[in-house]
């Protein structure tokens, strides 16, 4: 069994294309061909935290894979990332042990902003005039870095509670080619931007229905336990399109679990990630509509990530 640790995996994701990987396992996962248990967790109250644990493996795939990633939200005071983690890799077809990824979190993180460059693909109007992101966080960067890849916008508004957190973030993401603006009113973002982003671990929501522009994709990634929410439940029954990363796993946590809830959507309103980038299930059809993708962060990302690492790896 190889340990590998997060300088390595990072070498080796200079040569995988995780855009691809990522949507190959959402389509995979739409058609039925991964197997995806739910969600494990844990949630702490002292200090704020929670663990999930995913696992799955595709039908026709050499490798299971067993992630455990936590965030700890106060970790930031003390000098240390909010997220963390590893993944395991099995051998599909006898169990043994094959790969431990020590990879700190990361590839969770880049799985998850891996998604949200799908979903502003698939959803946003193109061009994209302004993007927002709610949150100054790792997954706040990770997720305007990662658009570049979809789109050739720059002009980034972002939204945060602290003005040394938005200051850091701001210089931070302009020393990478970006002009960033700064506020501390959601209502603000929301009224210039047509790409928006939201990556907190809010438990009310942060945007309203009311500041929603026609024509606005957001992608709602922080929210995703049952507590959590981002967005005013009213926005999701204002889109014209919401799209689920899981269906399954979307009604139990994230924007969709709170909307369903609220009565502001039905479950046979939502289609999956999977099925609008294959082009089976309907995605944006005019440039004033508003589409929500919510992505609650399902097993197969893992799956595809890990096994790309490891196949990168196994090339050299």
């Amino acid at each position: 069994m190889r340990v590998i640790r997060l300088e390595e995996i990072r070498q080796a994701l200079t040569s995988v294309d995780v855009l691809a990987e990522i949507a190959a396992g959402f389509v995979a996962y739409s058609r039925g061909e991964a197997v995806v248990p739910p969600v494990g967790e844990l949630v702490l109250d002292d200090p704020p935290g929670d663990v999930h644990i995913k696992y799955g493996y595709l039908r026709r795939g050499d490798s299971y894979v067993i992630k455990i990633a936590s965030g700890f939200y106060d970790n930031p005071k003390r000098g240390l990332p909010s997220s963390n983690g590893l993944m395991l890799v099995f051998d599909q077809q006898t169990g043994a042990p094959h790969a431990v990824l020590l990879d700190e979190g990361h590839l969770t993180d880049l799985r998850t902003a891996a998604a949200g460059a799908l979903a502003a693909r698939h959803l946003a109007v193109h061009p994209v005039q302004r993007i927002g992101i709610v949150g100054t966080g790792i997954q706040a960067r990770l997720q305007l870095e990662l658009l570049r890849e979809v789109t050739d916008c720059r002009s980034v508004m972002v939204w945060g509670r602290r003005a040394e957190a938005l200051e850091s973030y701001r210089e931070d993401m302009t020393a990478k080619g970006f002009d960033v603006a700064t506020t501390l009113d959601t209502g603000e973002l929301a009224g210039s931007c047509d790409l928006i982003v939201t990556t907190t671990p809010a438990t009310e929501p942060l945007l309203r229905v009311a500041d929603v522009r026609p024509g606005t994709h957001i992608t709602a990634v922080g929210s995703d336990t049952a507590d959590k929410q981002e967005l005013e439940a009213a926005i999701l029954g204002r889109a014209e399109v919401v799209v689920a990363d899981s269906i399954a796993q979307c009604r139990e946590r994230g924007e969709i679990s709170q909307a369903l809830r609220a009565g502001f959507v039905t479950e046979e309103e939502v289609v999956e990630l999977g099925a609008v980038i294959a082009g089976t299930a309907p995605g944006r059809s005019s440039s004033q509509q508003i589409t929500v993708a919510d992505l609650t962060g399902v097993a197969v990302q893992d799956i595809q990530i890990a096994t790309a690492v490891v196949r990168s790896l196994a090339s050299e």
